[in-house]
């Protein structure tokens, strides 16, 4: 049986509640006295509500038979305006404490996200390289979501249902007899535990919903993202088929999530009947007996309904709240993602100017059993070109990740002007040095902003410029939209060459004192190869230039040329001298002599 490459990621460990609710706080009490007004009117608006029923008692006993006249035509309609004022008092403290609380709220949640945001962008490549995109933006989304989830359903919901409830157990204790307040309060504390046990028991089918929501996630977006590929071997009923497997997991998790959902609201109602049935019959019997009137069977009936309402939306605040914190443990846990490379506590800003890149005794291995680079070690003094050369897999494009410091080395040093660049702040590191990749993935966006890229600040001006540079400029102003076209998603309306000239006029505008070209002009043609070529050459001058290539033409100006073989230094020279000494290099040259040649008898 085939096994599936796209599992969903493990659940993360688990976390106490509040030890979340606790992570929550600072961001809310950056914002205290917002805070704490919103909770004077919380206070407010329930203790106006729970005085209500008792206004609405006195009214009622007001028009009851026994009483004079007089007091039938004044006091209920004075108490009637007072019924009326605290309604209206309720509906305005509720409204001034969201309109107090709102900006927290949604603060709280900008900021987590750009920190969970900027935390991914500091990880390492490998956990870039490990993820899965689908179920990660779902997380993030989750998570985001969750939390003005919890913080509304906690501040807002949980809070006031506290302070109602103690309002409405004091009045029953305080104007009725005990078993008034004890029925009441044995049903709070029946349906509470209930509600708890089994929103806990709940738990496990909330997050495995999650875990199946992601990888379907996962698939999907990794199909849409595999387009032309899916196309090319016509797999749409083969990736329809992957799709809806997982979506099968997802719909039976759900369906068990929603049948344990019902036996949980199904147990609350039967509770809250019961207690309600038993309070009822109490106020019916001191009704009958003459220790109560009419007024006051009112007002009970009045309390209970306030207090039923709170108890009712109490399991559904429990619910929601258990689920919040469910779908927030992923995103947290984001935070939690060790991040491999770090600034050292005593990193300095690389200096500006000219930049000598040393390699000493380089030694790196992805993985422990897996090991790329030995023992390499080279120099590119300021104003240099060295290139590297060797065949797929020998570790070329591995120079350039441990130059930008994606990675670590394992052994040797890579040092910059003499400086480890461990010890150097990674912004400033990586703002020294430009590079034109061989696989260029673009912005889904215009060709100026992707072209901007390079230096944000730039003018419109200086992107015209770096696209001449590239040889870019002509086929931009033949577009009907020009730079204002849009490239598509990773850049896919543009040909491979098309890509890397924009990667090319990026990498210009940028202007760094050094360059990286790894595979430049791979995707170009013979003609614009050589063109564009003319432009690599002229950009390098002056700048510390590092050239990873496979193609040998590319890489015949070089100042020194480096032969890698499985990770190994095996030949160094100049192109002449290398030819001369009849090696390795000399050997490559000589099979893409032959290769080009019998390319061009093919297209005679």
């Amino acid at each position: 049986m085939r096994r599936d490459l796209a599992l969903p990621a493990p659940p993360p460990a688990e976390r106490h509640d509040w030890q979340t609710l606790k992570t929550l706080f600072p961001y809310l009490w950056q914002w205290r006295g917002r805070v704490i007004l919103a909770l004077v009117c919380l206070v407010g608006a329930k203790l106006a509500n729970v005085a209500v029923p008792i206004v609405f008692k006195q009214i009622v006993d007001g028009f009851a038979p026994a009483k004079p006249a007089q007091a039938v035509l004044i006091t209920p309609l004075a108490l009637i305006a007072a019924y009326g004022v605290l309604r209206f008092g309720v509906a305005l403290f509720t409204e001034l404490r969201e309109l107090l609380f709102t900006r927290v709220t949604q603060r709280a949640v900008r900021t987590i996200a750009l920190q969970v945001f900027e935390h991914l962008h500091a990880l390492s490549l490998r956990f870039h390289l490990e993820r899965q995109t689908g179920g990660l933006t779902r997380d993030i989304e989750r998570g985001t979501r969750a939390i003005g989830t919890l913080i509304s359903y906690t501040i807002f919901s949980v809070l006031p249902t506290i302070v109602e409830v103690a309002l409405v157990l004091g009045i029953l204790a305080a104007h009725y007899e005990p078993s008034f307040a004890l029925i009441a309060a044995l049903t709070l504390v029946v349906y509470v535990a209930y509600t708890i046990v089994l929103s806990n028991w709940r738990v496990h089918l909330r997050r495995e919903v999650n875990e199946l929501d992601s990888a379907a996630s996962t698939r999907a977006i990794d199909s849409l993202l595999n387009y032309e590929t899916v196309k090319y071997f016509n797999n749409e009923a083969w990736e329809k088929a992957r799709y809806d497997q997982q979506m099968q997991k997802w719909e039976a998790a759900q369906i068990k999530s929603q049948i344990s959902l019902s036996w949980l609201n199904l147990g609350q109602s039967s509770i809250i009947a019961a207690g309600v049935t038993l309070l009822m019959w109490r106020a019916a019997v001191g009704v009958t007996e003459g220790s109560m009137t009419v007024g006051d069977i009112v007002l009970v009936n009045a309390l209970l309904i306030q207090l039923y309402i709170p108890l009712n939306f109490l399991g559904v605040l429990y619910r929601e709240i258990r689920q919040a914190l469910t779908d927030i443990e992923r995103m947290f846990a984001l935070l939690k993602e060790n991040r491999e490379i770090r600034d050292a506590p005593d990193a300095r800003d690389l200096d500006a100017g000219p930049c000598t890149v040393r390699f000493e005794n380089v030694s790196f291995a992805y993985e422990p059993r897996r090991p790329i680079l030995h023992d390499v070690s080279f120099e590119i003094p300021a104003g240099g070109t060295l290139a590297v050369v060797g065949h797929s897999g020998s570790g070329k494009s591995t120079l350039a990740r441990l130059l930008f410091r994606f990675y670590d080395v394992g052994g040797g040093a890579i040092r910059i002007n003499g400086h480890d660049i461990r010890q150097l702040t990674q912004a400033s590191l990586r703002a020294a040095i430009g590079i034109v990749p061989q696989d260029t993935v673009l912005f889904n966006d215009t060709l100026e902003y992707n072209i901007r890229y390079g230096r944000p600040t730039a003018s419109f001006e200086e992107v015209k410029e770096a696209a001449r540079a590239a040889h870019l400029a002509d086929f931009i102003e033949r577009l009907p939209e020009g730079y204002n076209t849009r490239v598509g998603e990773r850049g896919l309306k543009l040909s491979g060459g098309e890509k890397q000239r924009v990667a090319i006029a990026r990498a210009l505008l940028k202007n760094p004192p050094i360059l990286i070209f790894d595979e430049a002009t791979s995707a170009l043609d013979s003609k614009t190869e050589k063109a564009i070529q003319a432009e690599l050459d002229q950009a390098a001058v002056g700048r510390t230039t590092l050239i990873i290539a496979h193609r040998l033409s590319t890489v015949m100006n070089a100042d020194e040329i480096v032969v890698l073989d499985a990770g190994r230094i095996v030949e160094r020279g100049t192109h002449r001298s290398l030819l001369e000494r009849g090696g390795a290099y000399a050997q490559m040259w000589a099979l893409q002599q032959q290769e080009d040649r019998n390319g061009q008898l093919a297209s005679v």
